[in-house]
This record gives structure tokens, C-alpha cells and sequence, in this order.
């Protein structure tokens, strides 16, 4: 009897043995989407199974472009830009370049004066109104702009190499407007500096986003 019960027990080992043996082997027969579609998420819970809405671009945009920030914000910059053109900066057809246009605030106050041919660019893209690039190495030939405007020169990492960029892509007799933290005499002076083919206009504080800033206008020479 005790030489059959340890046959019996040498056998259920072995067949144990070979069963888990098999079932590490085996592949299992799972499916993983390598393209899951945007919307896709994985639930929390077990009771999080419901359809989730995807937002668009353009109805997120819509969103944030209704909010009182946003127009107050864009009504800043209108204000800015309509005592620009009255002073014959730029017209309705000038090709204007922003520069640091953040999410893109000056690009629509620009547009919904009318001006169509508006470029703005930041180190991080705002679609439709901002595009990516380094404000450092513009993408753009010489010359080609009639007005550069950046409200925000005191983020540049290398302001010298960022005011040259800018002069460069202005036209002979266009202008670079540049907006920084509220100053006056020798902070204006060090910002003048910068630009090497440029020279002072007009120096004018107002409040934009609802901060105290410094407009500087120069204008290109040959």
C-alpha cells in the first residue's frame, strides 16, 4: 500500500509539473491596438466603461477665445496696435511678424483689425494662430516683414541674438516694436542697445494683459 500511495504522488508531480511547464510556454492569445485612437482611454473602474466625448482643436479654442481673459486681453493689444497704425507703422496690408506671440493674443487683435498676412511664432505652437519656432533662428529670408512686433523681450534667452533675428527679417524703413516689464531712462537706453540697425522712435508705457509694459518703436535703416 505505501509503494503504490509514493507511485501516485511521484505522478501528480509530474503531471503538475508538465502542466505549468505547457502553460508558460503557450502564448497567450491577447490583442493589443498599436494605433489606439485619441479618445481611446482606459477606464478607471470597472463602471467606467462609458462612451468619453473627444473636445476638438477649434471647440477648445472657442472656449478659451469666449472667456473674459482672452477678450480683455486681445482688447489690450487692439488698443496698442490702432494708436500703431494711425502713426503709419503699418497698414491693413503689411506683412506683419509676431514674435513671442505666447498663445497667440496679438495675432487675433491683429486679425480682427483687418490685417490677413500675420505670422506668430513661439517656442511652443497655439494652432491655428501660433506656430513653433525658435525666436532665436527665425524661419524666414531677409527683409520680408513690413512690421516685427514681440511683446515679450524680457523672456528671450539670448535678447542680443533675439533683437537681430528680428532686425533681420524687417524691411529698409520697416519697424521692430518691442514691449518689456514698465522702465524708463537707463533700462530704455540698455534695450536701444541692442538693436544695431535700428534707430529710437518712441518710447510709451501702457498696460497690456493687464500688465504695466514699456513700448519701444524703432525704426530700420538702411
Amino acid at each position: 500500500m505505501e509503494s503504490f500511495l509514493n507511485k501516485l504522488s511521484f505522478t501528480s508531480i509530474t503531471i503538475a509539473t508538465l502542466t505549468l511547464l505547457l502553460l508558460y510556454l503557450k502564448t497567450p492569445q491577447i490583442f493589443i491596438n498599436p494605433n489606439p485612437k485619441p479618445h481611446q482611454k482606459f477606464p478607471k473602474s470597472t463602471c467606467d466603461f462609458t462612451h468619453r466625448t473627444f473636445t476638438t482643436i477649434n471647440k477648445h479654442n472657442r472656449r478659451i477665445w469666449s472667456t473674459k481673459s482672452w477678450i480683455q486681453t486681445v482688447h489690450s493689444f487692439t488698443i496698442q496696435f490702432q494708436s500703431l497704425q494711425a502713426q503709419k507703422f503699418f497698414s491693413n496690408n503689411s506683412r506683419i511678424l509676431v514674435v513671442s506671440a505666447g498663445a497667440g493674443h496679438p495675432v487675433m487683435a491683429l486679425n480682427n483689425m483687418g490685417v490677413n498676412d500675420v505670422s506668430g511664432i513661439e517656442v511652443v505652437e497655439s494652432h491655428p494662430l501660433v506656430r513653433r519656432a525658435d525666436p532665436h533662428n527665425l524661419p524666414f529670408f531677409d527683409k520680408v516683414f513690413d512690421f516685427v512686433f514681440s511683446p515679450y523681450l524680457e523672456r528671450a534667452l539670448f535678447p542680443a541674438r533675439y533683437v537681430r533675428e528680428m532686425e533681420r527679417t524687417v524691411r529698409d524703413g520697416g519697424a521692430c516694436v518691442v514691449a518689456v516689464e514698465e522702465c524708463g531712462g537707463k533700462e530704455v537706453e540698455e534695450v536701444v542697445k541692442l538693436f544695431k540697425k535700428s534707430k529710437l522712435l518712441e518710447v510709451k508705457n501702457m498696460t497690456l494683459g493687464g500688465e504695466r509694459r514699456t513700448n519701444i518703436v524703432m525704426k530700420v535703416v538702411k
